[in-house]
């Protein structure tokens, strides 16, 4: 089963996804207090967006626009302040290629900043790498894993608080480059909107 397919409607499943998402925060609401970021920072999260993945080789087919999944998506850190974060971001999206899904991946350090109580921003670069979805492994020597940078950025808004707990609702930019044999590369970008679980 693969997870990427074309699609011509990205742009409406993520307008509906956000209408979804945004009604969700309204009726979570009234269950907003205040919040005790502390010490080390894990986050968990998953979305829904549009995506592409191009070549230096232009023989080499892809679809100029996917609709994709973005797994993972984890944060690691430690807050600095309770309005500063550094923290270790993991991204990933998942495409076709040949008939298999792989995954464009990427880690960057990154830093987290609160601008409202309740709205961040996140901002980082870091290494990228083009490998098979971890359910495709049927013999990992034959694999190609492709290794390159990447560069991040994130705003979210946490609808729920609750002392060392929060739930937001994110929207994220991941671009990567990974080069490939012969001077060649392989380019990924992702805009997606997704939920995250946060603790402190």
């Amino acid at each position: 089963m693969h997870f990427l397919k074309k699609s011509p409607t990205v742009l409406k499943t993520l307008f509906i996804l956000a209408i979804v998402l945004g009604a969700f925060s309204a009726s979570a609401q009234e269950a907003v207090t205040k919040v005790r970021r502390d010490g080390f920072v894990i986050g968990l999260g998953a979305g829904l967006g549009a995506g592409s993945i191009s070549e230096s080789n232009q023989e080499v087919p892809f679809d100029e626009g996917q609709f994709v999944f973005t797994l993972p998506n984890l944060k690691l850190g430690w807050m600095v302040n309770e309005r500063l974060a550094i923290l270790g971001t993991f991204h990933g999206m998942i495409y076709d290629f040949d008939g298999k899904d792989r995954s464009f991946e990427a880690f960057t350090p990154s830093l987290q900043y609160w601008v409202k109580d309740h709205f961040w921003i996140n901002g980082g670069v870091g290494l990228s790498v083009d490998m098979p979805a971890l359910y495709e492994f049927d013999d990992l020597s034959s694999e190609d894993w492709n290794f390159g940078c990447a560069v991040s950025a994130s705003a979210g808004y946490e609808f729920y608080q609750n002392d060392n707990f929060t739930i937001d609702l994110h929207t994220k930019l991941y671009l990567g480059r990974v080069f490939l044999d012969n001077d060649q590369y392989r380019d990924g970008v992702s805009l997606s909107v997704g939920v995250g679980f946060n603790w402190y």
